[in-house]
């Protein structure tokens, strides 16, 4: 797994902070996950969860995509340091995606090893599991979760050290996947909210698929679309089977297998239905058209 490990220690395009490195520098030497993430919180609001309606003029904040774009916004609105303390509405609007890419930026600007893991959340509310994303960290010895997004106060669990897999903690896309192809769990109980039409089978299958590009370094929007993803289209036996195949070898990376590692990242590079191209389609929250996005050209 050590080559896992030494990517994770390294920015991708869309962690690098860019010309905002120093921003990151505010943190003292010994700070640690639970500080990062609580420096984090201080940067973003949840666009949806969080109460606060983003004004017009700001709804393009939840598809910044890249740290050093989340980072430009909150310079201009605060060219204080990270640390002062930002009124909630007047924080950078953005989602669970948007609190773990940041923490990870900074955590690999530490030199720890990071990366963000796209799955589902039992713990946010009861009776169904929201979409979420969380940090997985490498503490020198194995991988460890944390949700950067939730104050520590309003949970009777360490939300730095998530349990490491079950449907009622954090699971993975992955896990997610085995569970309702075994019978284990209703896939309905699995999306962005109850009775949303984002949500089911169709989107679990997708989120598998983002997973597996943020595990690899292309932690795109949870609303963009490319590849092989079903965008709500129904999934046929073969796409099944295919996925069958792909959640069970991400689950035996994350068990420490090292040559199913090996080979989720060569089927990563060599599938185009796994990893995204330069131009992507990206969906609206917020009900807008979806839109062509040439990741390229748009990076800061």
């Amino acid at each position: 797994m050590e080559d896992e490990v030494e990517r994770a220690r390294e920015h991708t395009n869309y962690s690098d902070p860019g010309i905002h490195r120093e921003r990151w520098h505010v943190l003292g030497a010994d700070a640690g996950v639970a500080e990062v993430a609580e420096l984090v919180r201080n940067l973003l609001y949840h666009y949806r969860a969080d109460g606060i309606e983003v004004p017009l003029e700001r709804r393009g904040d939840i598809d910044s995509r890249w740290a050093a774009r989340i980072l430009a916004l909150d310079a201009v609105r605060h060219p204080e340091p990270l640390d002062v303390p930002r009124a909630r509405p007047e924080r950078v609007a953005g989602c669970c995606r948007d609190f773990t890419l940041l923490t990870v930026s900074a955590l690999r600007e530490r030199g720890v090893p990071a990366r963000s893991r796209v799955g589902f959340a039992g713990y946010l509310g009861p009776g169904f599991h929201y979409d979420h994303v969380v940090v997985e960290f490498h503490d020198g010895v194995a991988w460890r979760r944390a949700d950067a997004q939730l104050e520590p106060t309003w949970y009777p669990f360490d939300t730095c050290a998530l349990p490491a897999s079950g449907l009622a903690g954090f699971a993975t896309a992955a896990e997610v996947w085995r569970a309702i192809r075994r019978g284990e769990a209703d896939a309905r109980a699995f999306g962005v909210f109850p009775d949303s039409p984002f949500g089911g089978m169709s989107f679990v299958f997708d989120y598998v698929i983002r997973d597996i590009a943020h595990r690899h370094g292309d932690e795109l929007l949870l609303w963009d679309i490319w590849g092989g993803m079903r965008a709500g289209d129904e999934v046929h036996d073969d796409a099944a089977t295919w996925m069958d195949e792909l959640a069970a070898l991400v689950m035996r990376a994350d068990a420490g297998d090292a040559a199913a590692a090996r080979e989720l990242a060569a089927r990563y590079v060599d599938d185009p239905r796994l990893k995204p191209a330069d131009r992507i389609r990206q969906a609206s929250p917020y009900g807008l058209d979806d839109v062509e996005v040439d990741l390229v050209a748009a990076a800061p």
